[in-house]
């Protein structure tokens, strides 16, 4: 009777137990099948995204090829310069690697084809209209290479080589659109796969475990086991936070060098360009009648123009990288910022700076903070006064660009705003912290607070080389 009784007892839950492995079998079958359905799907769809985005990027470099061959080629009309013709050359040679490239890729694809046909077409005619002008040009007629340069049949041609190449980068944006709606299908069947088969999976484990003894000791070690991962974890998020901060550092640095760099090569190569010119007309005007109106006005349009440019190679340069902080200090250069930034933009700022110390880095941070504070005023604001302060504290320097603009809710900025992060970012590297305050109606503030650091050496001295 007992063991009858032990029987009964014991009966059902072998059979659950007996059961339990057929289902984890069950399970893992379809498990299997929608990894492997969800893996076609995926790789297929990254395909389709991978060929998208090599069609994209060929469509732009023959763009860009063309226009590097029109370049060429108006330069050598302009000039007669054969040194014009050798970037033309490879431009030209660049567009039928292209080309072939492009075709071979939509091989496959008869829309694709077709409107690749078109482009073609549009590319040849283009081509055959430069090569004409080119050819005249070397012939010596004058008329025939101008008349072709100033009527709008190369214009044309590029807007329909734009609109053929932007068609073709459209279509291959929806395969990419396509691919990755293809990947989120997958994800998404293999998100309810799981979950299914989790459940199984846990109805069978819980059916095979329930008696068993040692249930409540593994959950503990589980759960020991997660918290190590979680500590381990959270120990790389922060080591990674750190590399990247100091990466963002590292690219921030290069950019600056970069700018630096480009703004010297602006400086000496194209200011002795135009430098150059300008003596030119000069010689040009004591060579020639200027005394007939034609020849005078454009001799003057020619000065003025010239002129033109170089106070924009001057203002290119200083936004690059202001002369004025490193020659003359910060309290000058903002001084000289927000002036030319009033003049420009037709805003009246106020100034109240004082001469503080800070290192020639933390002086950049002030300065392209301040910049990027009276561009976003001039784009958003619509404000029609501005403060800028820089003060110094005996342990921190606070620089507050205020105005009296239709603000904002800051809530509704989103986190990845370029320039406001590239500012944080930039306050936070030098060690401070940013903080913006604004409301509907009531302008915007600012604030930035840099720790300041004394010189070690000669304090006042150095007071005095900021003061000039």
């Amino acid at each position: 009777m007992n063991l009858q009784e032990n029987t009964r007892r014991w009966l059902p839950k072998v059979r659950k137990m007996a059961l339990s492995l057929p289902m984890a079998l069950l399970a893992a079958m379809v498990l299997v099948g929608i990894n492997e359905t969800g893996h076609m799907r995926s790789q297929d769809a990254v395909e389709q995204m991978a060929q998208g985005q090599a069609t994209r990027g060929d469509v732009n470099i023959l763009l860009q090829g063309m226009l590097d061959a029109e370049t060429g080629q108006r330069g050598y009309l302009l000039t007669g310069n054969e040194t014009y013709l050798e970037p033309y050359d490879k431009a030209v040679a660049n567009v039928q690697t292209n080309m072939d490239r492009l075709r071979n890729q939509f091989m496959g694809s008869p829309d694709d084809m077709q409107e690749f046909a078109l482009l073609s077409r549009q590319i040849s005619r283009k081509l055959a209209e430069m090569e004409l002008s080119l050819r005249l040009r070397r012939q010596g007629n004058e008329d025939a290479w101008k008349f072709i340069l100033n009527t709008d049949v190369g214009k044309e041609h590029m807007e329909a080589i734009r609109k053929h190449a932007q068609e073709l980068i459209a279509r291959s944006d929806a395969r990419m659109a396509h691919g990755r709606e293809q990947i989120e299908q997958s994800l998404m069947l293999s998100r309810i796969g799981i979950a299914t088969v989790t459940a199984i999976g846990l109805l069978a484990f819980y059916m095979y475990l329930r008696q068993a003894q040692a249930l409540l000791l593994v959950n503990q070690r589980e759960q020991e086991l997660l918290e190590r991962e979680r500590d381990r974890l959270e120990g790389l998020v922060r080591d990674r936070t750190a590399t990247l901060s100091e990466l963002a550092n590292h690219l921030q640095q290069v950019r600056e060098e970069e700018r630096g760099h480009l703004a010297r090569e602006l400086h000496d190569e194209l200011g002795a360009l135009l430098t150059a010119a300008k003596l030119d007309v000069a010689r040009l005007k004591s060579k020639i009648d200027v005394t007939a109106p034609d020849i005078s006005e454009r001799l003057k349009h020619l000065t003025e123009t010239l002129n033109s440019g170089i106070a924009l190679k001057r203002r290119i340069i200083e936004d690059l990288r202001p002369s004025s902080l490193s020659n003359l200090g910060l309290t000058a250069a903002l001084e000289i910022l927000t002036r030319e930034y009033a003049e420009r933009a037709g805003i009246e700022v106020e100034t109240s700076l004082e001469p503080v110390q800070l290192p020639d880095a933390a002086q950049l941070t002030v300065y392209r903070m301040v910049q990027e504070a009276l561009t976003n005023v001039g784009k958003y604001a619509k404000a029609q006064k501005v403060l800028v302060s820089v003060h110094a504290y005996p342990t921190h320097v606070s620089v507050q660009v205020r105005d009296d603009g239709v603000g904002f809710d800051p809530a509704t900025v989103r986190p990845t705003s370029h320039g406001l992060a590239g500012m944080r970012h930039r306050v936070e590297a030098a060690g401070g912290r940013l903080s913006l305050t604004s409301r509907p109606g009531n302008g915007t503030l600012l604030s930035a607070v840099l720790p300041l650091q004394r010189a070690p050496a000669e304090p006042h001295k150095t007071v005095a080389a900021h003061g000039v």
